[in-house]
């Protein structure tokens, strides 16, 4: 395993612990994080606030990373991703994270894109499609 896929498995570990176990030390002082649904946090110290309160409210029980693609200094990983929320919502989604590396391997900027994992065939009765009402929300 290289050493920015052993970072990304510690960031996804950190949050199946619920323990921060280096996020000044993965992240660089001015990183930026962007949520699939528009949240982003700037500076390793705003990401570590937001991981800190996130875990208050949540629990990740999965995080499952799929597959690495790395080029120059960008990594895009592909991951499942299910947790529950203190007042018993579960949520679960396939996504993609795009990271971008300092020269000394730290991140500096990781973009998250998530898609809904209840998938259907919108053509499957005929030539009309049967679109889903929640089929337009948005992360």
């Amino acid at each position: 395993m290289s050493k920015r896929e052993e970072i990304i498995r510690l960031w996804f570990d950190m949050w199946l612990q619920k323990n921060d176990s280096g996020i000044s030390k993965i992240f660089s002082e001015n990183a930026v994080y962007t949520e699939s649904w528009g949240p982003e946090y700037h500076g390793a110290a705003k990401i570590k606030l937001w991981f800190d309160e996130w875990n208050t409210r949540g629990t990740v029980l999965q995080w499952d990373i799929k597959q690495y693609f790395h080029k120059g200094n960008q990594t895009i990983v592909e991951w499942y991703f299910k947790n529950t929320m203190h007042n018993g919502k579960v949520e679960a989604f396939d996504g993609m994270s795009l990271i971008e590396w300092t020269p000394d391997d730290k991140i500096q900027s990781l973009k998250e894109f998530g898609c809904n994992t209840d998938n259907y065939d919108p053509y499957q009765c005929g030539s009309t499609p049967q679109f889903k009402e929640e089929s337009a929300m948005w992360f």
